[in-house]
């Protein structure tokens, strides 16, 4: 089957013939039908993200946005089918540690990323392979195709988990994102969902402008201002109730934090970058005195799924929305190189899988 392969960390992407999987006992495999195009593996092409783990090691299968159609099962598997349209979490878990137990899969103690490691080979190929396919793969209603739910990958899913369980966002929350991407846009869109007055800031007039459409009240054009961490605190009269850093740089998780009002809480969704490398330097007093909470998101709970399935059933939620383009496999290195200069708005999706 065909699938996009990186060989060498940071040089050019190619795509390849290799194996087609086949299922683990208590593993399935799906015919890719969508397959999100993330930052987070322009990452790990670049060789980022050493340092928890997210290094594969090449030649390396990327991809870890999927929606699929069950082709086959494991002995094991005792409630996922043949022909079952499902959406795929890049957070494989193990579901037996004391952390799946307590509805924390998405941070399982056998946690494995999809795309992202040696024993999870992506999804930017014909077929994927998900272990564990009782927990991992989550049935779409009848109410949702595998197609439209392309844009509900990890960017989406991991937006949904930030805004309506980390923060989470209650009704009337000042909610500030800071980078507007495709994670940031997603957030923008859920946080109008729950109720959030949402403001999202970024460095591209167009990013600000999709913004506007998913539902900011507000916009900040970082470049044009000499301090945008001030310009959201004198739009919300003191400072939001909620920021969320969807980029992973200093600058953005910084001034996110420094939007909050007292008592505010931080989610910080974006993954540093190889400058970074995990570390960023934070205003350790500012939370002591205003008693500032910050918080990490990674991924969603395939348990928790259905609560964004069914905002998105009743229309309160569209990731079709945030599909920028269409493209089909061989273009995927090119959308991936782009990211290079951050020219991607919203989310492009690889829906094309063969010649």
């Amino acid at each position: 089957m065909q699938a996009v392969l990186l060989e060498e960390f940071q040089e050019p992407l190619t795509v390849q013939e290799v194996e087609r999987p086949e299922p683990e006992p208590d593993g399935a495999v799906a015919e890719v039908i969508g397959c999100g195009i993330c930052r987070s593996d322009w990452h790990c092409w670049q060789g980022d993200w050493d340092w928890f783990g997210y290094r594969p090691d090449p030649p390396h299968v990327l991809g870890h946005e999927p929606t699929g159609r069950i082709v086959s099962v494991g002995e094991d598997v005792e409630n996922i089918e043949e022909g079952q349209e499902v959406a795929i979490p890049f957070n494989f878990a193990c579901g037996n540690c004391d952390l799946c137990r307590n509805g924390r899969e998405n941070i399982c103690e056998n946690h494995i990323g999809l795309g992202f490691m040696n024993q999870a080979p992506g999804a930017f190929a014909e077929e994927v392979h998900i272990p564990n396919a009782d927990l991992n793969a989550v049935p779409l209603p009848d109410g949702i195709d595998a197609e439209s739910a392309a844009g509900m990958g990890c960017r989406f899913m991991t937006s949904f988990h930030a805004m309506a369980h980390r923060a989470p966002v209650s009704a009337g929350d000042d909610v500030v994102i800071h980078g507007c991407g495709g994670i940031g846009l997603s957030a923008v869109h859920i946080a109008n969902a729950l109720g959030g007055n949402v403001i999202g800031v970024d460095l591209m007039d167009e990013k600000l402008e999709r913004a506007e459409d998913l539902g900011a009240v507000a916009t900040v054009n970082a470049q044009a201002v000499d301090d945008p961490a001030k310009e959201v605190r004198d739009i919300t009269d003191g400072g939001a109730d909620v920021s969320a850093d969807a980029l992973g740089i200093a600058t953005t998780c910084q001034n996110a934090v420094n939007s909050l009002r007292k008592g505010g809480t931080h989610v910080q969704i974006g993954l540093t970058t190889s400058e970074e490398a995990g570390m960023v330097s934070l205003p350790t007093d500012e939370f002591v005195a205003k008693e500032i909470d910050f918080k990490g998101s990674l991924g969603l709970q395939p348990s928790r799924y259905s609560e964004m399935l069914d905002m998105v059933e009743s229309s309160k939620l569209d990731p079709t929305a945030l599909v920028e383009d269409t493209v089909d496999i061989h273009q995927v290195p090119d959308e991936l190189a782009a990211m290079s200069d951050y020219n991607t708005v919203g989310i492009p999706v690889c829906n094309e899988f063969s010649n």
